[in-house]
């Protein structure tokens, strides 16, 4: 007790004799908002210009008298060639850009597939299936049991109807199922909540990676809800996790050609058939990550829209890291020594994740961040050029040009890289972090979960911009940035409509 008395009287005595001084600002000013400070001198630099230019126009126009302006007018009767020329040009100029400027692309609403909760696998019910299955060594369950507790995933995450056999019953006729409850179910909420006919859809683009049947997913979907005949439909297989934000890509230029016209992208994949039997150790990983799950998005160029809309697409950058032979081979289906399929994890994989992320932002960096942080970076870069100096490289803040990030969760260590790496804040991943906590890696579907997370949680304002940025083999990088066009509020049936208020969790290290 008396210790603490004195400690407290230290601390008191300290605090009234550094109130009879002024602080040290060069301390106690923090280099964030200095940074900000800048940020906002930059961005309304040209309006700061522009003020006191248009303050005199107005001052020498109020100055002007009667006899100035007849003599205006008699100058411009006297060039009227010139005038009727110069309309004549302006008018076709903005004929030609109206004609030929890209179309707006708005997302409707999106849909992500919930499963029932009877597919839900806890982490004692997955090594025990793992080990009654007899297929595992007890080297490959304690890896997989390590894996799980590392992961980030939480107990509720979902494993197809075959896997909870035993033996499982990973079939064709299985996948298929598995593959129908995903989609329809995604589709069946989404046409629920958009009031959109079948009939009015002009263009379906679906991705999966792994299960690619005959006929294809894209022909389940048209038989199902009977769409046109002369639809524009694709089948996009083979393209990894990323594979979402590439179908968003060429539905968007397809809207480009199409008019006044309809498109809807369906993201999922398939684990029935690609679940790995085999005790190869970088082909068990993707055992304990990937989870059931799905999404089906409504894009459409309609002016129409815009008042029901929720986000507008501003900017889709793809990166592909393919012609590197490592960068290639770092994601691979292969069958092992036993001949066993799998895919194969490379211990290069966050490392060539890096170098496409660098590859990515380098592109959409000058598209989306305000000018302020480009001076920044292209003045570290000069100095690091021509002064040959040993100057830290410049990171973009990201912050400044984004209100939200829905990066792919793919994994805790890709969530926490990505984390590091571009300075993020705890709250600018909980999204991601708390979708592979409650459905694991849902693979391309992944981002749309995260933004139905931000949607739930009330966060989404108008105006706010939202990147989406997902990894796949091959290996790929890409980005898709979103405007908020209103406060938005989650849909009917949200996948978190009865989980949210738990959210966020604490995951345990």
């Amino acid at each position: 007790m008396s210790s603490e008395s004195e400690r407290t009287a230290t601390s008191d005595g300290v605090q009234i004799h550094q109130s009879r001084r002024l602080p040290d600002f060069l301390q106690s000013v923090n280099l964030k908002y200095v940074k900000l400070g800048y940020h906002y001198l930059v961005s309304y630099l040209l309006t700061l210009c522009l003020v006191p230019l248009m303050a005199v126009i107005l001052i020498q126009a109020s100055q002007l008298n009667p006899d100035d302006l007849h003599l205006l007018w008699l100058h411009l009767q006297y060039n009227l060639v010139s005038v009727v020329i110069f309309f004549v040009v302006l008018v076709f100029g903005s004929t030609v850009y109206i004609m030929t400027r890209p179309r707006s692309v708005y997302l409707v609403d999106y849909s992500c597939y919930r499963p029932p909760s009877h597919l839900q696998v806890k982490f004692h019910q997955f090594m025990e299936h793992s080990k009654l299955t007899g297929d595992f060594d007890d080297s490959s369950l304690e890896f997989q049991r390590r894996i799980l507790q590392r992961s980030g995933l939480g107990e509720e995450t979902y494993v197809p109807e075959a896997m909870h056999y035993l033996p499982p019953r990973p079939s064709m006729s299985a996948a298929r199922e598995e593959a129908e409850q995903v989609m329809f179910g995604a589709l069946d909420n989404l046409f629920a909540n958009t009031n959109v006919k079948a009939k009015d859809i002009g263009i379906l683009v679906v991705n999966c990676s792994l299960f690619n049947p005959t006929p294809s997913l894209s022909a389940m979907i048209l038989n199902k809800y009977k769409l046109r005949g002369n639809i524009r439909s694709f089948n996009l297989g083979g393209m990894g996790c990323s594979a979402g934000v590439i179908a968003i890509d060429l539905a968007k230029d397809l809207l480009q050609v199409h008019r006044n016209t309809y498109a809807v992208v369906v993201s999922t994949e398939n684990i029935t058939q690609n679940w790995y039997f085999g005790n190869k150790k970088s082909m068990l990983i993707p055992n304990c990550l990937f989870r059931v799950g799905g999404s089906a998005v409504l894009l459409s160029n309609k002016s129409s829209d815009r008042r029901r809309a929720k986000y507008k697409l501003v900017h889709v950058v793809r990166t592909h890291r393919g012609a590197d032979d490592k960068a290639f081979r770092c994601v691979y289906q292969e069958q092992d020594d036993a001949g066993k399929t799998g895919v194969s994890l490379s211990k290069d994989l966050m490392a060539i994740a890096g170098g496409a992320l660098k590859a990515n932002i380098t592109t959409l960096g000058p598209l989306v961040l305000p000018i302020s942080e480009q001076l920044l970076f292209f003045s570290t870069l000069v100095t690091k050029k021509l002064l040959n100096a040993k100057v830290k490289p410049y990171i973009p803040d990201f912050k400044l040009a984004f209100d939200h990030f829905c990066i792919h969760a793919g994994g805790r260590a890709v969530i926490d890289e990505l984390e590091k790496n571009l300075q993020l804040l705890p709250t600018h991943v909980e999204a991601s972090r708390m979708t592979l906590h409650r459905f694991g890696n849902t693979s391309s579907s992944s981002i749309w979960y995260e933004l139905a997370y931000t949607e739930a949680k009330g966060r989404m304002r108008k105006r706010n911009r939202v990147w989406q940025i997902a990894f796949g083999s091959g290996f790929k990088c890409n980005s898709a940035v979103w405007e908020a066009l209103r406060n938005v509020k989650p849909s009917p049936n949200s996948p978190w409509e009865d989980c949210i208020d738990k959210y966020p969790v604490q995951i345990v290290a």
